[in-house]
């Protein structure tokens, strides 16, 4: 179980900054790998008591710790697998308390107030999908860095269409009403296979719903097709019988990001590299055994553990630096936000991409 208590901040709010950044309102979502949600003012600091875990009981989080000597602030997300398998062993308090630093978590629901936190200064790293960092960037000074990437998987995400439904190809869905979460990796995905099929942008009708507004219309077919990502995307399969029109593959990356402030990674060298080997031990975990973990999220999300498993099994882990190609495709996304105008101008990726030294 999981105590949460308000997290408060001195300075003016982070959110109140990025909330400027579209001329749209954004929708909430739990799920980090496609996180693009409204702005809000709440974020909550979580504190462990007891919990289950894949291996072991969690232990109770040490002080808040400030961002110099050791000491390493989170934001997470309880969908943000290695992340919450780390919470919930107690591995990072141990490494870090035998250097003599401190670790704290804060839970925050989405993607985008976390990485309104990070520019703040209130968490120093983060693990979201491929939207929020483009926002966070967009934002005046600011200090989001990349550190590593998830390659998570490209059917991991899609367009899924009713069983029934007379949906062949993508060219179909021309005249057609496609529900999505505006300015997710979802929004980019419609987007790409829209061009891909040789349509306009404008030739489809978009419903711009949060995932789970997106689920009830379209079992009420008030929608024709729905483009989302898992558990989602799993959910939706099995409940429903609901069919891929088309995954990820070949349109869009579906990657997830690990994410620093600027200041963390030059005043904290030596805790940024515990954190990375431990990142990559816990992935390795992950990767290997699924059921395992499906079982240990099913209770924090909701969300049948055979539904999970299903999710996980088709997905990828790993902590890899950007490479230029990794860079590219991220940077191909904030381009096409700056075209939709959900971010003010267009920024590069690369200028915002830890060098690793």
């Amino acid at each position: 179980m999981f105590k949460t208590i308000p997290f408060k901040q001195s300075q003016r709010s982070p959110i109140q900054v990025l909330a400027k950044l579209s001329a749209f309102a954004i929708s909430a979502s739990l799920f980090a790998s496609g996180c693009a949600p409204q702005a809000s003012n709440n974020t909550t600091t979580s504190t462990s008591t007891t919990a289950a875990s894949p291996t072991a009981a969690a232990k109770t989080d040490s002080p808040a710790p400030s961002a110099t000597g050791g000491k390493l602030r989170i934001g997470f997300q309880k969908s943000a697998t290695v992340l919450f398998s780390l919470k919930g062993k107690g591995t990072l308090e141990t490494v870090f308390k035998s250097t003599g630093g401190t670790v704290t978590w804060s839970e925050f629901p989405a993607g985008l107030p976390m990485v309104e936190a990070l520019n703040a200064g209130a968490i120093d790293v983060a693990y979201v999908g491929e939207a929020p960092p483009v926002f966070a960037q967009a934002a005046k000074g600011s200090t989001v860095r990349y550190i590593a990437y998830d390659p998570y998987g490209v059917e991991s995400e899609g367009i899924v269409v009713h069983k029934d439904s007379p949906i062949q190809t993508l060219a179909d869905l021309k005249g057609k009403k496609l529900a999505v979460q505006k300015g997710a990796n979802a929004h980019y995905l419609a987007v790409k296979a829209i061009e891909s099929a040789g349509l306009q942008v404008s030739d489809v009708e978009f419903s711009f719903v949060k995932p789970s507004d997106g689920r009830a219309a379209f079992e009420k077919k008030n929608v024709d097709a729905w483009s989302v990502w898992d558990p989602y995307l799993a959910a939706v399969e099995v409940d429903t019988g609901a069919r891929v029109l088309a995954s990820a593959k070949g349109l869009a990356p579906n990657r997830g990001y690990y994410l620093a402030s600027k200041e963390f990674i030059e005043k904290n060298p030596e805790a940024l590299k515990l954190f990375l080997a431990e990142l990559k031990k816990e992935s390795e975990y992950a990767k290997n055994n699924p059921a395992e973990i499906a079982k240990f999220l099913s209770p924090a999300l909701g969300v049948d553990a055979a539904i999970l498993e299903k999710a996980e099994k088709r997905r990828d882990y790993g902590i890899l630096p950007l490479t230029e190609e990794v860079i590219a495709k991220q940077q191909d996304i904030a381009d096409t936000f700056a075209k939709l105008k959900l971010i003010p101008q267009p920024i590069v990726v690369k200028e915002a991409v830890w060098d690793g030294k």
